[in-house]
């Protein structure tokens, strides 16, 4: 496995290569993106993975300095998963002096976490796009687990016409339920054991739709009643959405729905989701 930090390292090893997948992270790596990477390299043969936790994404209230980082683990487990390009750039490398071009998505960044993380997607969007750019990958994937970054990325895939297949993996959980994410481990072992909630309220949406309730709102309110059952538990939010546009929907028809929420567990945010 190479490990390389600049982006002239990484067009001169993507030429050796035809078929290319990409894994885009933020390091700390659990159990959802090392299934990415297994994905992408037995999809097309070489995996790459980089690692870079992007400022630009994250608000100034928000976690950019404390985000959890453990490289050589990362590593030690890129190497098990049969990775065979890592690329961490510096801060400087990605946004270097003078740096003023971003990509910006209309529509589909407003509500949910946009509405919630202004200027988030902006981030999103300019990172990825720019990653495509130099990794040049034939498949790049994602975990369902951020369900509106992933209609973000293929919106602008789409629109601005970049020649990579966007492929989204479903969500890896723990036995309990909770969606693997880094900014677990923040949650201190009364927060963990009230983590789970977040999935019982996606469970109960799931079951009420599946005994043939439609009415978008008696379903948020059915996940809201669920989640005031945890003390722990403070709402962002709770979703009934356009799977497509993440428009809210008062009745949920044969286009099927986002359900998606955000809650915080004492000061950790957790965001998870299920397509109906």
């Amino acid at each position: 496995m190479q490990v390389v930090t600049t982006i002239e390292q990484v067009r001169a090893a993507r030429r050796q290569w035809n078929t290319v997948g990409f894994v885009p992270t933020m390091g700390f790596l659990h159990a959802g993106h090392l299934s990415l990477v297994q994905q992408a390299k037995a999809e097309n043969g070489v995996a790459i993975v980089s690692i870079f936790v992007n400022p630009t994404q994250f608000g100034p209230n928000e976690d950019f300095a404390s985000y959890p980082r453990d490289t050589q683990r990362d590593l030690d487990l890129l190497t098990e998963a049969g990775c065979d390009l890592v690329w961490m750039p510096s801060v400087e490398e990605m946004y270097p002096a003078g740096f003023s071009s971003y990509v910006d998505v209309e529509g589909v960044t407003a509500p949910l976490e946009g509405a919630h993380r202004p200027g988030h997607f902006r981030g999103v969007a300019t990172v990825v796009t720019k990653l495509f750019n130099v990794v040049q990958p034939t498949k790049a994937y994602f975990g369902q687990k951020d369900a509106q970054q992933t209609v973000v990325i293929r919106q602008f895939v789409r629109d601005l016409a970049l020649p990579v297949e966007v492929v989204i993996a479903p969500t890896v959980r723990e036995a309990d339920g909770l969606a693997l994410s880094s900014r677990n481990s923040y949650l201190t072992p009364e927060q963990r054991a009230a983590a789970p909630v977040l999935y019982r309220a996606l469970s109960a949406a799931q079951t009420a739709y599946a005994e043939g309730q439609t009415d978008a709102e008696a379903v948020r309110q059915l996940m809201l009643a669920t989640l005031n059952q945890e003390p722990l538990a403070q709402v962002d939010y709770v979703s009934i959405a356009d799977p497509q546009s993440l428009q809210e929907l008062t009745t949920i028809d044969q286009r099927g729905a986002l359900v998606s929420l955000a809650v915080r567990i004492g000061k950790t945010r957790l965001i998870d989701n299920l397509i109906l």
